[in-house]
């Protein structure tokens, strides 16, 4: 159970004090007590596992961190049934080396954040649902809410729910677990998590095109999306890219290159890129790499390394933009050309990764026009924390959604104890 100092200081209403205590859990009872007892106080919690993703969002202004770390156990694996259940705090790495040994994955690839933030490698499976980011292949596989069967968790009234179950076709009642994926830990506390994993593919291929600027990269990866052979992931690294030393690479140069990836069993994947290299013979012609090339290749997409904290672009702030894949091209080049910033695209043109030079709104209000002008939505994923203070981190929703998102989380949540202001610029006081 919780320290009794700490709890002595959540007890009394109104209570005020400068630092930050920690509220160990080793349980779901536990957590129940702890938000409980913070809503009779008035208290904010601020929810963490190992902490890897804290320095994305809206700063929080919170008394008490609650941590799930304790909450690290592997409930049950049946890799012949498709299905893993942990509770919330166990390591990613861990459990990705788990399903790995059965030669399985997730197969919507989470993205590992700690090159980008220069964070330790400590993320955890709670953090990978509350963040809800998807690798490539999320334009075949789907993201991570789409990953995710059954939930145990605690409101914001502190109350334990169950939301889905532990089968993959569960039509039981609301999909609560679809709101879990990417709110951030504001609407519950996820205990415990059923997911779904995949078999991993035999074998890879990545097709390399040389050269192409960003739009004509842009309508490569529409035709090869579009085509009957089943494409796993398309990006587009411009030439900058190179200064981060992206794995898989070796010494193909300083170029542009279009990627494009083809999984399946081995005489597939070749028969596959062969096909697709002859259809995209306009755009250039195209190199292959092979399996352990090509993954190490697609981990560094995935992770965004040509932005990696440590590297040349480590202090510029990075964007993540959602659009329709047909503008991604104009728009990133427009970002790059108006900005002087470097630009990656994944998704095939559906998801930009953009590194801007600093300025005091990590160029926010330009960034934001021309992403409302396309369509789309930015988060912005690196910045210093007095930047992440005065501007919306996350995009401003329109009235309308912006009221039923606030109505979701009122019914999860109405004291607003759980990740105040992590989501809403001022929601913090």
């Amino acid at each position: 159970m919780c320290t009794a100092a700490i709890w002595r200081f959540l007890t009394f209403p109104g209570f005020k004090q400068a630092r930050v205590d920690t509220l160990k859990i080793r349980d779901a009872a536990d957590v129940e007590q702890a938000v409980r007892t913070a809503i009779a106080s008035e208290q904010p919690l601020e929810i963490i596992g190992h902490g890897s993703k804290r320095l994305i969002g809206q700063p929080m202004a919170t008394n008490a961190l609650l941590d799930l770390s304790a909450l690290n156990a592997v409930v049950a694996y049946e890799p012949n049934e498709l299905i893993i259940t942990v509770q919330a705090g166990a390591p990613l790495a861990d459990v990705l080396s788990l399903i790995d040994s059965k030669n399985q994955q997730f197969a919507f690839e989470p993205i590992n954040t700690s090159a980008l933030l220069g964070t330790p490698d400590i993320g955890t499976i709670g953090g990978m649902i509350g963040a809800g980011l998807a690798g490539p292949r999320r334009i075949r596989a789907g993201g991570a809410r789409d990953h995710l069967l059954g939930a145990h968790a605690v409101s914001g009234f502190g109350d334990s729910f169950k939301a889905g179950g532990k089968v993959v076709k569960n039509v039981t009642g609301y999909d609560l677990c679809k709101l879990l994926a990417g709110s951030w830990g504001t609407l519950a506390v996820m205990t415990e998590v059923t997911m779904k994993v995949m078999p991993r593919p035999e074998s890879e291929r990545t097709l390399v095109l040389r050269g192409l600027d960003d739009v004509t990269a842009n309508r490569a990866m529409t035709v090869a999306l579009g085509s009957p052979f089943d494409v796993s992931g398309a990006a587009h690294l411009p030439a900058s890219a190179f200064r981060a030393g992206i794995g898989g690479l070796g010494d193909m140069g300083a170029q542009a290159l279009t990627l494009l990836r083809l999984e399946g069993i081995t005489a597939s994947a070749a028969h596959r890129a062969a096909s697709l290299m002859t259809l995209l013979a306009p755009f250039g012609a195209a190199e292959i790499l092979q399996d352990a090339a090509s993954a190490a290749l697609w981990s560094s997409v995935r992770d965004v390394k040509p932005f990696a904290a440590d590297g040349a672009l480590g202090a510029w702030p990075v964007w993540r933009i959602v659009c329709p894949p047909a503008t991604g091209g104009a728009l990133g080049q427009a970002l790059s050309r108006d900005t002087g910033g470097d630009v990656v695209y994944d998704w095939g043109g559906g998801l930009i990764w953009a590194a801007l030079p600093p300025k005091p709104d990590a160029q926010a209000a330009l960034v934001r026009a021309r992403v409302n002008a396309a369509g789309g939505h930015a988060t912005l994923i690196r910045a210093p924390e007095h930047i992440r203070r005065n501007i919306d981190v996350f995009h401003p929703q329109q009235e309308g959604l912006a009221k039923l998102s606030e109505r979701v989380r009122h019914g999860f949540d109405p004291k607003n104890i759980l990740n105040r202001g992590r989501m809403i610029r001022g929601a913090a006081t």
